[in-house]
């Protein structure tokens, strides 16, 4: 066997980490590889760098058990003897070498003699035939020494894999138990410092890094390290002059190597693309100014601009790795011909060697070099599993500040249920800086029901925590009956509390189960009787399966009501002493929370209750009323007693009983609970309804489970795409071509030296050595030629390529509809990261792709024409072998990623019981059901486990076999080429040609095949960008339909708009919404937090559609008006301008995009904007740069700005969404004088808090719950005596 195709596989890939030489008797059992996984993790377009790693490799098995390490020390035993086969084979194969040669000397002699004694035949005969070697015989006997070694290595690699595989998945199976236990046993202030996705993907992704680093890897690093020990050996051992030789040309091929890696691994092509990154972020993150004034347009030629710089970098790599690649075949040829010249003279002048020795030496330390390269990935999956194991185990051996599952603590005897807090001060772990509560003193007496009230963030449901104990307070104490609770045992004392939450969390089995969770054992008669209490009884007989009906995931089959009294008779079957009820009603529409509130009634009497509630009429009956404020309880009495003293509780009445009225009246009129069935998930991209981030941690539903499946794009569609670069795909296909093709032609070269040692005459043989090795020296140039043009072509057509569809794929977003990018998948982080990856990982399907398939047909094409040529019945029998061949070498490849996707659908049912438990961690803890829930996920544990085992032996199995084919085809072919060398006459050298031109193209096919996850991947992300790129959406801004029309007035009337935001369908913003303005007036709307005002702005610049109802513009439906016409009429000035990062002229100037802005315009809206002195006082005046997001200026200044920016379009229309509400006194009386000026002659639509700054509009609208309660003039609505006037005269807060 003559040509070392590992080295050759280099010349395809250009990617040492690539070769698998699955089938080269020299590096049979350099076994697959997995190309280096990333220490980088991507989330969310942000790089976060792995933990530094602080656990030992050998601490990595810290979990294992005698018998594991015995099987751990068998595996290696093999994994040594394995890693020796290869070297032992070359001894063998050096004696054959020289067996071939000197048969083909004797022939020679023979021949020569035969013409010397023409008439002396038989003593001719006498005097040879003894010498003549049998070479059937001798072949016969190397075909037996290559299937013995072959068999031994099949066996030795099976033990190798299986053992450690099987001895990695016990240790994995206890990892993962021991570290999902402790997990669920972690205080709940833990949960607020670690995201549940987080916990999830160490679950999986960490635990199975771990599960590499321990599993097969070893033993392949063992076997590899081996192999480079015994190959280096060997050389040294028979013939160190020429080994000394070839080591001293080696560190050029390392240097070539090293510096092609760090051209791979600079981040610099990332670092171009960042600038452009920083743009689309930017962009999208402020994607409603942009909307708002129309630059999508300008904002894609800006991220066009930046991406030049990304195309040049990433060409340039294409140059760097293609001269690298060629620069490491040219020294690889140039050593090739060095060796075997030196080597020749070795044989030929000195015969210090034979030909049989040269190759051993040149292949032992070709070998050694090979594997040594091999077992560096190892290294690479060792290092990352320490990083996965160092969080992993500090969390198992982390000690839980509140273990929930100790048994310490006292359990009282009789529980009267009087809750105090002493002086509580406390912050949540997550945000230490924001003081939750403040020295809060609250008593609550058993038996009365208490209830908390205040605005959002004030500490009520922090108050609750505490109570439960998922939290200590930082000083002072809570107490039940006088003992402090710190000193109870928690199981019991969660076992005394029921608590029914704002959204009640249903686990995914059946009714009757989500009720028994509330105590273990209880009998179905007690179930049914909390189910009646509930008043929950009634509509469950009413189902199908009654308490047999599955929940669905997270309760999804249930509607608000109903999973509200299963959580409540949930609470009850525990016949709490305690009961907390956590806004319990809020999320019910008036039908249910009537129904609830009822079943609450009932079970409140004689037990300690405390009640959380917004809606009054929920608290009005309570026995005591505790108003917060700022984490302290601010006031405590009767609903009578408080009215009257005018504080929190006073100002929240007044607001809601008005909307309560106004909202019962349409309520009348008819009023279906539209409520879908899903988790509401608390957009915080909305400005607007206020999320009470206070005192509820939100979960937010796990991002992870959202790739939706993709079809992968036809390649077809890619590559119409790529049409325009078709020139630079052309010239690369033939530089791959020609590439393909020098593989064979090594195979030519180097059975031709082979041939030279058995030339007698010296003079012939030393001449026809040199000129191959001359020829050698050419190879390598041409090759280092084609290298460089295959490299920057392909990167050529790529880059461009990759530059195209960042452009469509940014532009096509720009084009959503806002409420697309409400949705969490779409957030701005998640959509710069599909822009940075996406794109580019496309390019995988198409340049290096095609370079890749042209380089193996022209590989395997080139190999089978000579082989053919030479001696067609060898080549037809090792031909049978090939499948094998490339079957190995294609499931190297695959073989980790396919097990990988079996784990992980092993996995799956684990996960989600994880996965559930993670997330509803509170409600669990709050239930004392832990323990349970360890329980199943261990039962769940046992099939991934049975898999692992079984994986262990077909991997092994699969991985001997992958090891051995190659011993037995060459044993097979040697022994058939004895034949047709002793038979039919052939020469020895081609035997050795056609065998190492097949075998090459034999790799050459399994490492085609081996490409394929790139393949595969990249046409996912085509898939998904086309996604992107075929949507359309619901309010075009590119599209030129819609109405238009000149003279536009500004006259605006909202017909009975229903708006509920897409991504909360379940939260009706606004009710019915009547309101109109005449040109030139100024609308004022009020209102607390969350009524609809800023809403009602949002659907007049069209950033949403009603739902119901219409919103009018000079009486046209604005559904029908063309988009960007619409806006370009409309200035708005926002709570918190969003500025660019660029000069202050520019920012004003983004004020109209459709046409160019001379600076003096800028400057006179600058002096409407009372802006123009102080740029003027700046040095560089309008140049002068704001910074990312305006960071250099002012609240004040920005604002102004945002003034300008309004004023410069000249708007028939100005929203002023709360412009004043964040500036101080100063800047405010500036900011609005500058309004006041921008409001003349303007239709103007403003919201404000504060009441002097809309006190002289035209018409003043007070909002509650998303209609209007009352409007009129300022005199009128304090004439009204109604919501306004309470407002203004008690001067308190609106929101």
């Amino acid at each position: 066997m003559v040509v070392c195709p590992c080295v050759l596989a280099l010349r395809q890939t250009g990617d040492l980490s690539r070769v698998y030489p699955a089938s080269c008797p020299m590096t049979a059992g350099i076994g697959s590889h997995d190309p280096g996984k990333d220490k980088w993790k991507r989330m969310d377009g942000l790089i976060i760098k792995q933990p530094a790693i602080r656990v030992g490799f050998f601490e990595l098995f810290r979990f294992a058990t005698c018998k594991d390490i015995q099987m751990m020390v068998v595996g290696c035993v093999c994994a040594l003897l394995h890693g020796s086969a290869q070297p032992l084979m070359l001894l063998v194969f050096g004696l054959l070498t020289d067996t071939f040669i000197e048969y083909d000397i004797e022939l020679q002699e023979l021949s020569d003699d035969r013409k010397e004694c023409v008439n002396n035949t038989i003593q001719w005969k006498k005097n040879y035939t003894a010498a003549l070697l049998d070479i059937e015989y001798e072949m016969m006997m190397f075909a037996f020494y290559y299937v013995g070694i072959g068999a031994a290595v099949f066996l030795l690699g099976y033990l190798q894999i299986s053992l450690w595989v099987t001895a990695a998945a016990k240790q994995i199976q206890l990892i993962r138990k021991l570290y999902f236990s402790k997990v669920m046993r972690m205080e709940i202030g833990w949960f607020d410092c670690t995201s549940v996705g987080e916990l999830n993907t160490r679950m999986s992704d960490d635990i199975n890094k771990i599960n590499d680093a321990i599993a097969d890897q070893v033993s392949i690093f063992v076997q590899r390290f081996t192999t480079f020990v015994c190959g280096f050996c060997v050389g040294f051992v028979k013939g160190w002059k020429l080994t000394l030789v070839i080591i001293a040309a080696s560190p050029l091929i390392g240097v070539g190597a090293g510096l092609m890696f760090v051209a791979k691994l600079t981040g610099m092509e990332l670092q171009a693309y960042a600038k452009a990154g920083s743009v689309a972020d930017e962009v999208l993150s402020s994607i409603r100014t942009v909307a708002a004034f129309g630059g999508e347009k300008k904002e894609v030629q800006r991220y066009d601009r930046n991406l030049v710089s990304a195309q040049r970098w990433g060409i340039r790599k294409g140059l760097i790795m293609g001269f690298f690649t060629g620069f490491m075949w040219l020294v690889i040829f140039l050593c090739y011909g060095l060796a075997f010249w030196y080597g020749s003279s070795l044989v030929v002048d000195t015969k210090e060697y034979t030909p049989g020795t040269l190759l051993q030496v040149f292949f032992g330390v070709l070998i050694a070099a090979m594997n040594l390269g091999q077992a560096s990935p190892c290294l690479e999956a060792f290092a990352s599993g320490r990083g996965a194991a160092t969080i992993i185990f500090e969390t198992i051996d982390r000690e839980p500040e509140i273990d929930c599952l100790s048994e310490a603590g006292y359990k009282l005897d009789r529980v009267k249920g009087d809750i105090e807090f002493h002086n509580v001060t406390f912050h949540y772990p997550s945000r230490p800086e924001v003081k939750i509560l403040d020295q809060l003193n609250v008593v609550v007496k058993s038996g009365e029901t208490t209830a908390f009230v205040g605005p959002s963030g004030a500490g009520k449901s922090t108050a609750i925590q505490l109570i439960q104990r998922f939290y200590d307070p930082k000083e002072g104490m809570v107490t039940l009956d006088g003992h402090d609770i710190r000193g109870l045992n928690i199981q019991w004392l969660r076992s005394l509390i029921g608590i029914v939450e704002q959204e009640p969390v249903l686990f995914a089995t059946t009714i009757a189960e989500n009720i028994r969770y509330g105590r273990p054992g209880v009998s179905d008669k007690d179930i049914i009787t909390a189910a009646k209490e509930a008043n929950a009884y009634n509509f469950i007989m009413d189902l199908p399966q009654k308490f047999d009906t599955l929940v669905g995931e997270g309760g999804g089959q249930m509607s608000g009501g109903q999973k509200q009294r299963i959580a409540i008779a949930r609470a009850l079957v525990r016949n709490p002493r305690i009961l907390l009820l956590d806004m319990a009603t809020s999320a019910l529409d008036n039908e249910s929370e009537a129904v609830v509130q009822e079943a609450l009634d009932k079970v409140r009497l004689g037990r300690t209750t405390i009640s959380i509630a917004h809606r009054l009429s929920t608290i009005k009956n309570a026995d005591v009323i505790v108003g917060f404020e700022h984490g302290r309880a601010v006031e405590r009495g009767k609903h009578n007693e408080l009215l009257e003293r005018k504080g929190v509780y006073f100002t929240l009445v007044t607001l809601q009983s008005q909307g309560d009225k106004a909202l019962n009246e349409k309520a009348r009129q008819s009023r279906a609970s539209i409520r879908q069935r899903s988790r509401s998930q608390l957009s915080n991209l909305i400005p607007e309804a206020s999320v009470p981030t206070g005192d509820i941690s939100i979960s937010q539903p796990d991002n992870y489970k959202d790739d939706e499946l993709v079809e992968p794009a036809p390649v077809a569609r890619i590559l119409k795409y790529n049409a325009p670069e078709w020139p630079y795909m052309l010239f690369g296909s033939i530089g791959a071509a020609v590439n393909g093709g020098v593989n064979p032609v090594y195979s030519l070269l180097f059975s031709q030296i082979l041939a030279t040692f058995s030339i007698q005459d010296p003079v012939a043989q030393r001449k026809e050595i040199n000129s191959i090795c001359l020829f050698f020296v050419v190879v390598g140039i041409v090759s280092f030629f084609t290298q460089l043009l295959q490299g920057y072509a392909f990167s050529k057509s790529g880059e461009l390529l990759t530059r195209r569809l960042r452009r469509l794929g940014f532009q096509a977003m720009l084009g959503q509809e806002v409420g697309w990018f409400d949705d969490h998948r779409n957030s701005p982080g998640a959509l710069t990261t599909r822009l940075a990856t996406d794109a580019s990982q496309v390019q995988g399907a198409t340049g290096s792709q095609i370079g890749m398939i042209v380089n193996s047909l022209a590989n395997i094409g080139v190999a089978l024409i000579i082989s053919f040529y030479f001696s067609w019945k060898l080549t037809l029998l090792i031909l049978c072998f090939l499948p094998f061949i490339a079957l190995s070498g294609g499931f190297q490849a695959s073989m980790l990623t396919g097990f990988a996707k079996q784990d992980k659908e092993a996995m799956e049912a684990a996960g989600q019981i994880s996965g559930e438990a993670l997330n509803n961690i509170r409600t669990i803890a709050g239930l004392g059901k832990e323990k349970t829930f360890v329980e199943m996920y261990e039962a769940q544990l046992d099939a991934p486990y049975q898999a692992a085992l079984k994986k262990a032996n077909i991997y092994g199995a699969c991985y001997g076999f992958s090891q051995c084919i190659i011993f037995l085809t060459n044993s097979a072919s040697y022994r058939f080429g004895g034949y047709l060398v002793q038979k039919e006459g052939l020469h020895f050298s081609l035997v050795f040609r056609v065998i190492s031109a097949i075998v090459t193209s034999g790799t050459a096919l399994g490492r085609a095949s081996s490409y394929t996850p790139d393949y595969a991947k990249a046409k996912i992300s085509a898939a998904r960008f086309f996604q992107l790129l075929d949507r359309v959406p619901q309010i075009s801004v590119y599209n030129d339909k819609g109405e238009k029309w000149d003279n536009f007035q500004g006259n605006i009337e909202f017909i009975e708009c229903k708006f509920t935001y897409p991504s909360r369908p379940d939260i009706q913003v606004l009710n019915g919404l009547n309101v109109s303005v005449k040109p030139g007036q100024t609308l004022a709307f009020v209102g607390s937090s969350g009524c609809g005002k800023s809403t009602s702005v949002q659907l007049l610049e069209r950033f949403y559609d009603p739902d119901h109802g219409k919103v009018l513009i000079d009486g046209h439906d604005t559904t029908r008006v063309n988009v960007s016409f619409l806006r370009s009429k409309i200035g708005i000035v926002s709570q918190e301008p969003i500025l660019f990062d660029c000069s202050i002229a520019e920012n004003i100037k983004y004020g109209d995009n459709l046409r160019e802005i001379s600076m003096n315009e800028v400057i006179s809206a600058a002096k409407k904007a009372q802006l123009h002195d102080f740029v003027m006082a700046l040095p560089e005046k309008y140049d002068t740069n704001v910074g990312s997001q305006g960071s250099q200026l002012s609240r004040g200044q920005k604002q102004r700005i945002a003034i300008a920016r309004a004023i410069i379009r000249d708007p028939k229309i100005l929203l002023l969404d709360e412009a004043t509400s964040a500036l101080d006194t100063e800047s405010e009386k500036t900011v609005q004088e500058a309004l006041d000026k921008a409001r003349q002659g303007r239709t103007c639509i403003v919201i404000a808090h504060r009441l002097s700054t809309i006190q002289n509009s035209d018409i003043i609208a007070v909002m509650s719950r998303g209609i209007v309660i009352e409007k009129g003039t300022h005199d009128q609505l304090m004439a009204l005596k109604g919501a306004y006037y309470k407002l203004v005269t008690t001067g308190a807060p609106i929101s």
